[in-house]
C-alpha cells in the first residue's frame, strides 16, 4: 500500500510521516531536501535554476515510485510526483521562471512517467494557512527558507488547493492543520489515526 503526505511548504509533512510510520510499522521515504545539490542555487536565483532543481526532484520522486511499485510493505511518501509538477513546476511556469521550451520536454518526461506507475492509495493533504506555513519554517530554521516571499507561499496554497479539490483523481484525506499540534498533542493525532482507520480500514465506522 502507497501513502502520500501532500501540503505546502512548512505544513508538518515531515513530522506526520515519520509519526505515522512509527505507530503503524510503515516505511517512510523522504523527500531529498537537505542533500540536493540544486535547493540553495534556486533559492538564491531562481529563475536561473528553476528547471535544474524541477528536473531533479521530477527523477528521484520517479525512483521513488518504481520502488514503491515493487514493494510488498506499505510505504508512506512525504511529497509526491504529482505535487511537483502541478503545484511547484506550474507555480515556477506561471512566474516565468522556465522558458516554454523548458515546461514542454519536463512535461512531456512527466507524462512518459506516468504511463508505468499508479496513484497512492491515499493522499493526507495537510491544509495550512499561510502565517501558519511561516511559524513553522522560522523555527525549523533553514538558512535558504528564510527569504522566502509570502506571496511565494500564497501562490503555492492557492494552486494546492486547486490541484487536491480540481485535478487529482485519487483518493484524498484533507486535514485542516492550523488548529492541530499533532506533534505535542496526542489527542490530535489520535484524531487522525482515526480518520485512517476509518478509511483504508473501515474501522470506527461513524
Amino acid at each position: 500500500m502507497h501513502i502520500a503526505i501532500a501540503g505546502n511548504i512548512g505544513s508538518g509533512k515531515s513530522t506526520l510521516t515519520r509519526m505515522l510510520a512509527r505507530h503503524y510499522g510503515w516505511e517512510a521515504r523522504f523527500e531529498a531536501v537537505d542533500h540536493n545539490p540544486y535547493l540553495e542555487d534556486y533559492y538564491r536565483d531562481i529563475h536561473r535554476w528553476s528547471f535544474n532543481l524541477e528536473v531533479y526532484f521530477l527523477k528521484e520522486r520517479f525512483r521513488d515510485l518504481l520502488k514503491i511499485a515493487q514493494s510488498d510493505h506499505t510505504i508512506i511518501q512525504d511529497r509526491t510526483i504529482f505535487e511537483g509538477v502541478y503545484v511547484f513546476m506550474q507555480n515556477n511556469k506561471a512566474m516565468g521562471n522556465l522558458s516554454e521550451r523548458d515546461y514542454e520536454t519536463y512535461m512531456e518526461l512527466f507524462e512518459q512517467m506516468m504511463s508505468v506507475v499508479s496513484l497512492p492509495d491515499l493522499m493526507i493533504y495537510l491544509k495550512a494557512s499561510v502565517p501558519h506555513l511561516v511559524g513553522n519554517i522560522q523555527k525549523r530554521g533553514r538558512d535558504y527558507e528564510q527569504t522566502m516571499q509570502l506571496e511565494y507561499l500564497e501562490n503555492l496554497n492557492r494552486r494546492y488547493d486547486d490541484f487536491i479539490y480540481k485535478m487529482y483523481k485519487g483518493r484524498v484525506m484533507v486535514i485542516e492543520k492550523d488548529n492541530l499540534d499533532y506533534q505535542n498533542n496526542p489527542k490530535d493525532f489520535a484524531q487522525i489515526v482515526d480518520r485512517i482507520d476509518r478509511t483504508l480500514f473501515g474501522l470506527f465506522p461513524e
